[in-house]
């Protein structure tokens, strides 16, 4: 096996005066701005009977529902010490800058913004989330490339020709070659242990695969339900995947005593179903009539 890639870059994109700008929080911005962008070219053509005015609105509540969603789902599920913080450390949940943010939550978020818009609005709540859910994949893949740069999520070792090398899990490594000593020749020859590089395909099943699949499918009106059903079965089953080659959240471990059951696979489940369900819904909704632009 030749020199595996070290996953080591800088987090810090560059500096504006003495404020430090983040990849992470670059890929945010981003995926807010291509959201925005392909937001109104769908508008544009018909698939929301809205102004561009009364979109940006629903993109404005959908992104606060994206980083309160998701910075409390995260602290509910996944700080370590469980929700304790609650009632010993409440302003805890204000340390984003510590990190701390969960797909799960975020999407709650989105939909608790998308079902207050759609009423004031008057519009079926899902075929406001079916406009939404193409729009969803480009911000999930620039995360999960934040992630890769910051060298954090990483997976399991893996004797692969496109394993990588993840500084940050010394400590990890180290524990694994105590419990798998065929390992320590490896480790001994690069360094670390190689990693599969689970951001790396998270970004390519949640970002890029589920945007060309949901972005194709919504070309042309579809029924109700269709692509926000399409939407969370992917997810559900991309997740649920990719969490069997990813090391779980060291706070919480693997579930129920065993070693393979993650929080990541057992939140994933319910959007399986969820995903399910709505596709069979649309085989007998009805189809959003295009709007005039």
């Amino acid at each position: 096996m030749s020199q595996p890639f070290i996953v080591q870059f800088d987090p810090v994109a560059f500096h504006l005066g003495p404020v430090q700008v983040h990849w992470y929080g670059l890929m945010y911005l981003l995926g807010f701005f291509f959201v925005a962008v392909l937001g109104e070219y769908r508008r544009r053509r018909g698939r929301l009977p809205v102004s561009r005015d009364t979109l940006g609105d629903l993109l404005f509540y959908g992104m606060l529902g994206v980083i309160v969603g998701g910075r409390i789902w995260y602290m509910l599920f996944y700080y370590e010490g469980g929700p304790r913080w609650i009632w010993t450390d409440p302003l805890a949940l204000f340390k984003v800058w510590d990190g701390g943010m969960s797909f799960h939550g975020g999407l709650l978020g989105v939909l608790a913004a998308g079902w207050w818009w759609s009423r004031r609005q008057a519009l079926h709540f899902f075929d406001t989330v079916d406009f939404v859910a193409p729009l969803v994949p480009i911000g999930l893949g620039l995360g999960r490339l934040g992630n890769f740069i910051n060298g954090e999520l990483w997976g399991k070792p893996a004797h692969l020709p496109w394993a990588m090398i993840f500084p940050g899990a010394r400590g990890e490594d180290v524990a694994w070659v105590a419990t798998h000593p065929a390992w320590l020749p490896t480790m001994q020859q690069f360094g670390g242990l190689p990693r599969n590089p689970s951001q790396l395909y998270e970004l390519g099943l949640e970002g890029l695969v589920m945007f060309v699949v949901l972005w194709l499918v919504s070309l042309k009106p579809r029924p109700r339900y269709l692509v926000s059903g399409l939407f969370a079965l992917l997810y559900g089953v991309f997740r649920f995947a990719v969490e069997f080659v990813r090391v779980p959240d060291p706070q919480l471990g693997y579930l129920f005593g065993t070693s393979w059951v993650t929080m990541g696979q057992m939140q994933s489940l319910p959007l399986i179903v969820i995903g399910v369900v709505l596709i069979a819904m649309s085989r007998r909704a009805p189809t959003l009539p295009l709007a005039s632009a």
